[in-house]
């Protein structure tokens, strides 16, 4: 007797496998829970064109190459950075500090092997077009190195004028090096900037190079989003901003200037953030460590300032959840005032359960995000949050003065954090992000001040008002909150 089976059958059959195949890499892959559920719901209701989207983005994967890159850098990494820490930079006077900042420093330490280091002097720039003439003159005044990474490069403006500033570095003879991400400035890639830095003598690469032969053995969407620069390994550059003039930017968006923020940094912080950049460039050449550590000068500035700064990196392969760990940390410290900038508000359910902790015991919570984002996905799934967020008493503004970019926190008059990180599932957990942990109440009220400024440009959201908002919106929001962990 033969057993024949038909077609709607055989697609049953196959689908079944698929998801049973699927759940298993996923349940023995142990995801967050919400991620693991958006994904099984997403292959259960479309299983083949929901399987093929979990095998491109489903899992944090790196290639091989990078993975074999990574072990070999942690060793290299502590060799580095064990030379580099000498002279007592680690050595914070914590009774300077409230008991929450020395288990912060436990923490970064545990789960990343970053110390927190004393002494830096930092200046916080928030006129974009001020910031990228800042940038060019302090690479025309370098004597020996250039090191950048960034995730955007776009011409136009005063971005050319770091371009021209770097060529002519390079034609001084000073070691260049810059890294660019491939898919963030794929514009950029295309047209003539590249080969005129090549052209004068600065080594080139592309961050985490995109196609299909990438997404196949990799991951296209593990995006380098760090903006730093380090000029002679003596001063860095770090925060929201892209090397892009916002007057040119994104125009056709329709969401206004992006508004940046950036800080300039000298003293004991330039030292990790100089051995991060050296990791990431390594990575992506292959050069040998000692070769590129005599090249810039290996980093070993001296305590310069009042500000203990803990330098956290993230991404793919360097941790799993420590980013994320630092930033609840840093909520659960606030005691009477805290306030958040973000872009994009797509937490992390975890964070959300801190921000709502904080409001709870009496802190005062206030999220500044723009009130027009370049995503549409992005914007209508961070909207499915503020109920979460405005029921307990945390104030949500919206930022009317532009595309406000500017990635901050900022707790009790002496804690906070800067840099590249935006509260979304992605920055937490799939791009290569560095943010600061600056405990420093003389840096914390200049950053109050700014987020003064940007109050100042912004409406507060009613809860009455918003809770009014039609059934439509309210399901568009929820269905998309459903994928956020997916955005």
């Amino acid at each position: 007797m033969s057993l024949s089976l038909d077609t709607p059958t055989i697609i049953e059959v196959t689908h079944v496998l698929i998801v049973i195949t699927i759940a298993l890499r996923v349940i023995m892959r142990r995801p967050a829970r919400g991620i693991a559920m958006a994904w099984l719901l997403l292959v259960a209701l479309f299983p083949f064109a929901g399987a093929i989207m979990y095998l491109l983005i489903g899992e944090r994967r790196i290639t091989r190459r990078r993975a074999r890159r990574l072990d070999k850098l942690r060793l290299e990494y502590r060799n580095i950075a064990s030379a580099a820490l000498q002279g007592g930079i680690t050595h914070v006077d914590w009774s300077r500090h409230a008991p929450a900042v020395r288990a912060m420093d436990r923490l970064g330490r545990k789960l990343l092997g970053s110390p927190t280091v004393r002494g830096s002097r930092l200046q916080l720039f928030h006129d974009t077009h001020a910031i990228l003439l800042a940038i060019a003159r302090d690479i025309d005044a370098a004597q020996s190195s250039v090191l950048m990474v960034f995730y955007i490069w776009a011409p136009g403006g005063a971005a050319d004028d770091v371009l021209e500033a770097v060529i002519r570095a390079a034609q001084r003879g000073l070691h260049c090096r810059v890294l660019i991400d491939d898919l963030g400035a794929r514009q950029w890639w295309n047209s003539d900037q590249p080969r005129r830095l090549r052209a004068a003598g600065v080594e080139l690469r592309a961050a985490l190079p995109a196609g299909i032969f990438h997404t196949v053995i990799g991951r296209t969407d593990l995006r380098m989003h760090r903006k730093v620069a380090i000029i002679d390994a003596k001063l860095a550059w770090t925060g929201s901003m892209n090397l892009v003039d916002p007057r040119y930017f994104k125009l056709e968006a329709g969401v206004g200037e992006w508004i940046d923020a950036m800080v300039r940094v000298e003293g004991a912080a330039v030292v990790p953030l100089s051995a991060t950049l050296i990791g990431d460039w390594l990575l992506e050449s292959g050069a040998s460590t000692q070769e590129l550590v005599d090249s810039i000068k290996e980093p070993r500035e001296p305590p310069e300032g009042p500000a203990d700064i803990q330098v956290i990196p993230s991404g793919p392969g360097l941790s799993e959840d420590g980013l994320l760990q630092m930033l609840i940390a840093l909520i659960n410290a606030a005691q009477d005032e805290l306030i958040l900038t973000t872009p994009y508000l797509v937490p992390d359910d975890a964070m959300i359960l801190a921000l709502r902790g904080a409001a709870a015991r009496g802190v005062k919570v206030i999220i500044i995000v723009p009130e027009k984002v370049d995503s549409l996905l992005t914007r209508y799934a961070s909207r499915s949050y503020y109920d979460d967020l405005l029921d307990i008493g945390v104030e949500i503004h919206l930022f009317y003065g532009g595309l406000l970019h500017t990635k901050s926190i900022f707790v009790d008059g002496s804690l906070s954090m800067f840099g590249t990180v935006n509260l979304d599932m992605r920055s937490l957990w799939l791009n290569y992000e560095i943010a600061l942990f600056i405990y420093d109440p003389e840096f914390a009220q200049t950053l109050r001040a700014l987020l003064q400024s940007y109050l100042e440009q912004s409406r507060r959201l009613d809860a009455t008002t918003w809770a009014a908002r039609s059934f439509r919106g309210r399901l568009l929001e929820n269905a998309l909150r459903m994928a956020s962990p997916l955005l």
